[in-house]
């Protein structure tokens, strides 16, 4: 029954109470049985109502203390949950955190075993002086008759050799087990660097629904390449930001000259710098602008987008002797596999042809894309090193570094290294190498 039918019984109660006399003298009459019966009818639907009136809010109630703990349920879990991913969070940190710390330590264990390497390799290199100096000198016997002396110097000659050829062994083994630590190394780094994008991807991707990006390319103002400083009035060669047509900016090595501004895309001078990279690596860049380096393919094409372009490349060997050239060129796009096209200039005035024409439209190669035109093998994986490779024979400037000239006398092992061949054939191991390209409005 609802509260306005109960609010009607009680005022029909009080008017038939109302009704019952109150003097004296009505107090010996009767009362009638119908009125008795209409109240005690009244009163028993008024305690009905009242009975289904708190049965019902008892009813609201327990409902509303269903949902509280339904509610405060969900709470408890929702904070369970958050807890859970602060753990996990914390977790993912200190994961990071020890695997830096095991790259540090890797490199560190490298660094010791290259210097013991060297350490060995000077060794090697002061017992053949050594022996060098024994062999110029004639043994005789007392009578100045005969070279009684040269069956020894021959077995010591031949065991000489064999020490000479197992230590060289040895040293290529070492060789061979840093070059796969330093592959280690290089996919450690490469995961915690994921780790790092991964962890800041959300702020850059809201940076970029800004429009932030945007907005810092359109008012940088940067130059487009190293000849364009030139134009602006930079004279002074170091390190600079350039930012080509559609493309973001990147840190290049200029080279300022009297004529104008060339930027260096491949530099090697001490063996510093690891040249043995993958596809990846030889596309992005890798190395230090200080020191050797390489710029990367994507940055060369946004360069060479621009229009007709120069390459020069400048050479040394171990003799110290100089060998240049220059070429117009082009380079395609990843989706042509970095294709190099090039003629070289009649004009030039230099001698040597570092790179011959028969190689112009070749797709750059690494070991882990076979992109030369021998059929039977990897000229990447013979030779190490990336490049524009024909059939494996006529140069790779990105080579391994020259360390050990005297130990390394085996052609093919020769061939591992930085070299190219000069016109009569003859290949030649190098020290180091230059690679610088410009508009062709730049002359020298």
């Amino acid at each position: 029954m609802k509260m306005p039918q109960i609010l009607i019984l009680l005022l029909i109660i009080f008017h038939v109470a109302a009704g019952f006399p109150t003097d004296r003298s009505g107090r010996d009459k009767l009362v009638s049985w119908d009125d008795v019966n209409v109240v005690s009818h009244g009163l028993l639907q008024l305690g009905q109502g009242l009975k289904e009136h708190v049965d019902k809010t008892k009813a609201q109630m327990r409902d509303v203390n269903a949902k509280l703990k339904a509610f405060n349920s969900t709470m408890a879990n929702l904070e369970k949950k958050q807890q859970e991913q602060d753990e996990a969070l914390r977790a993912k940190s200190k994961e990071v955190e020890e695997r830096e710390r095991q790259a540090a330590e890797l490199a560190e264990e490298v660094k010791v075993k290259v210097e013991k390497l060297n350490q060995q390799t000077e060794n090697i290199h002061s017992r053949m002086d050594r022996l060098e100096k024994v062999l110029s000198v004639p043994t005789v016997d007392s009578n100045n008759s005969d070279h009684t002396g040269v069956p020894f110097i021959q077995r010591l000659v031949a065991a000489q050799n064999r020490r000479i050829d197992q230590l060289v062994e040895k040293i290529q083994q070492q060789q061979d087990k840093l070059e796969k630590q330093s592959l280690h190394l290089q996919a450690l780094q490469s995961k915690v660097s994921q780790k790092r994008v991964k962890s800041h991807r959300r702020r850059d991707e809201e940076m970029a629904l800004r429009g932030e990006a945007e907005k810092i390319n359109a008012e940088s103002g940067l130059a487009r390449d190293c000849h364009d400083l030139f134009v602006r009035g930079q004279r002074v060669s170091g390190v600079y930001t350039i930012q080509p047509e559609d493309c973001k900016p990147f840190n290049v090595l200029c080279e300022m000259t009297s004529e104008g501004g060339w930027t260096i895309i491949q530099k090697r001078q001490d063996g510093s710098q690891n040249f043995n990279q993958l596809w990846q690596s030889y596309k992005n860049g890798f190395g230090s602008l200080n020191g050797e380096f390489w710029l990367g393919l994507d940055n060369i094409h946004s360069l060479s987008k621009r229009g007709q372009n120069i390459l020069q490349v400048e050479l040394s060997d171990e003799s110290g002797q100089h060998q240049a050239a220059r070429y117009q060129f082009q380079l395609d796009g990843e989706e042509k596999k970095f294709a190099l096209h090039f003629e070289q200039e009649s004009s030039s005035g230099l001698q040597e042809k570092i790179m011959t024409t028969r190689a112009s439209g070749l797709p750059f190669s690494t070991a882990d894309r076979d992109n030369d035109l021998a059929a039977d093998v990897n000229c990447a994986e013979l030779l190490s090193g990336g490049w524009w490779f024909g059939s494996c024979g006529e140069s790779n400037l990105n080579g391994k570094y020259p360390r050990r000239p005297r130990a390394l006398r085996k052609q093919q092992a020769r061939r591992k290294g930085m070299f190219w061949t000069t016109r009569e054939g003859r290949s030649t191991s190098l020290k180091t190498t230059l690679l610088k390209i410009a508009p062709v409005s730049v002359k020298q």
